[in-house]
């Protein structure tokens, strides 16, 4: 049989969505469904954000793209409004999350090597992490499904369990160059990371000279209830990857770093072709006109506390299914006692509510920012009929 023109690395369902409105999607055949997916934590606003699309109708008709090898007055503004509302100093603007951690790994062994530490270039990462699919991120995960078929993997990254801050300073050595770290595992299984180990990690980097790196690529831009997740922490990564909700669904991602952490990103060091190119700073301008403030931001807590709140009382119905609730803020997580894959696509197929699966056997509820009572309702009319009617694989 030939290959598909669409390279088949997905494997994708019967569901084939043509139009967004708000909160739901329509299939090209009209089905429409409740969306807790959010294109995986991307879709912040919906489907049919005026102001998303109203900024990049008018940025396409004026520039889409011209090179950095040139002034840029969108990036030079959407990065001084990040600066502006993070811990960082300066930003890269990349496409896509992968890229955006890419560039977080290589200022983190510039950091060191350009004080001439030329033996630190090894960071520290954790089971379970998922930071992307280029080669670099795939290296410095530990997940042996993403490794498969494209080994050797590139060296400079030493795995510990997630939360075991004991093991974390055994690892130490002489070429440790920081930590890399999801504050909330999103792929493994909406695990939340404790203040002790947080906070613990950013001393450990403060009593060595090392980088603490944050991949917020899914956690940030409000989706946990904060606009970026280390705020709960109450402290500051040195830099931090950050993509999916930045762009509301335009491809976009960034890295934010201190002046001290990017010392050895200089001129020629990096680069992209379409990073920071002036539709995508349209997009993410829009975005931030919309949830980067405290009334939008304290919305999203109260949605998330009542959306946790429900799911915590709904859970004990259903305790041959539910294990507990995960997560911060709109990245929720159902860790089960059943395989979650199968029971996301019962919701999808039968009860047209879309979900994610995750590690540690744990569906992800990934909705838009803005949904409102009326489809937090919905979602739980569709999630109480489809545990009702659910049926286990290996039932009986």
């Amino acid at each position: 049989m030939a290959i598909s023109a669409l390279m088949p690395v997905y494997p994708r369902c019967g569901v084939r969505p043509v139009r967004g409105e708000h909160c739901h999607l329509i299939d090209e055949d009209g089905t429409r469904y409740l969306d807790f997916a959010a294109g995986i934590a991307v879709n912040l606003l919906g489907h049919s954000h005026e102001g998303l699309i109203g900024a990049i109708q008018r940025q396409a008709a004026e520039l889409m793209h011209v090179s950095n090898l040139y002034g840029s007055p969108q990036g030079e503004h959407l990065a001084q409004r990040l600066v502006d509302l993070t811990f960082a100093d300066t930003v890269f603007f990349t496409n896509s999350g992968a890229e955006a951690v890419e560039c977080a790994i290589k200022t983190a062994r510039a950091y060191h090597q350009h004080e001439g530490n030329l033996d630190r270039f090894e960071l520290i990462t954790f089971n379970n992490a998922f930071h992307g699919r280029t080669m670099a991120t795939i290296s410095a995960s530990s997940q042996e499904k993403m490794h498969k078929g494209f080994a050797p993997m590139l060296p400079g990254f030493k795995y510990v369990e997630f939360g075991d801050l004991a093991a974390v300073e055994a690892a130490i050595g002489p070429h440790t160059a920081g930590f890399l770290i999801e504050p909330v595992q999103g792929e493994g299984g909406i695990r939340v990371g404790s203040q002790e180990f947080i906070k613990g990690l950013r001393a450990l980097a403060d009593k060595h000279d090392l980088m603490l790196v944050f991949d917020e690529v899914q956690t940030g831009v409000v989706r946990t209830g904060t606009f970026y997740a280390y705020e709960q922490y109450d402290l500051a990564p040195d830099i931090l990857a950050t993509a999916k909700g930045l762009g509301g669904g335009f491809p976009l991602g960034a890295c934010l770093a201190t002046e001290k952490a990017a010392r050895g990103m200089v001129a020629g060091t990096h680069g992209s072709t379409y990073g920071g190119n002036p539709l995508a700073m349209a997009a993410a301008e829009a975005v931030l006109d919309a949830v980067a403030n405290e009334e939008f931001i304290a919305e999203v807590r109260a949605k998330g506390e009542r959306l946790r709140g429900r799911l915590e009382q709904f859970i004990g119905n259903y305790p041959e299914l539910f294990e507990e609730v995960r997560g911060l803020g709109l990245m929720l997580g159902l860790k089960m006692k059943v395989e979650p894959r199968p029971f996301m696509q019962h919701l999808r197929d039968n009860h047209q509510l879309l979900t994610v699966a995750a590690g540690d056997a744990t569906l992800r509820l990934l909705p838009p920012l803005v949904i409102g009572e009326a489809e937090i309702d919905e979602f739980f009319e569709k999630l109480s009929a489809g545990a009702a009617d659910y049926v286990p694989e290996n039932a009986g």
